[in-house]
């Protein structure tokens, strides 16, 4: 098999976004692709894609307080019975489910 950069190099690239920069930041970002050894467009398509991941990420992912995992765990493990609301909502699914089919 084809080590990782040799095979992206075979996907189509067919999509295009366009930006606008100020001087200082067209120099910093070519100035940075520089130092890379990489260039202008690979440094910026290569940054941007990092930076989506880490912001898909930051967004799918939950942290919680030790207090709140311990709040989650117990009510996972030993949910609460039902109350009367929830068994009228668990009948009303049902029948709408029984219907469908």
């Amino acid at each position: 098999m084809k080590p990782a950069y040799k095979r992206r190099a075979f996907l189509k690239k067919a999509e295009r976004i366009e930006a606008r920069l100020n001087a200082d930041q067209k120099n910093r970002i070519e100035y940075a692709a520089s130092l890379k050894g990489t260039s202008l467009s690979d440094f910026m398509i290569g940054s941007a894609d990092e930076a989506a991941k880490r912001a898909i990420q930051e967004h799918e992912t939950w942290v919680l307080t030790a207090e709140d995992r311990e709040v989650f765990i117990n009510a996972f493990f030993n949910p609460p019975e039902p109350n009367e609301h929830m068994k009228a909502l668990a009948a009303q699914y049902k029948k709408r489910v029984r219907n469908a089919l």
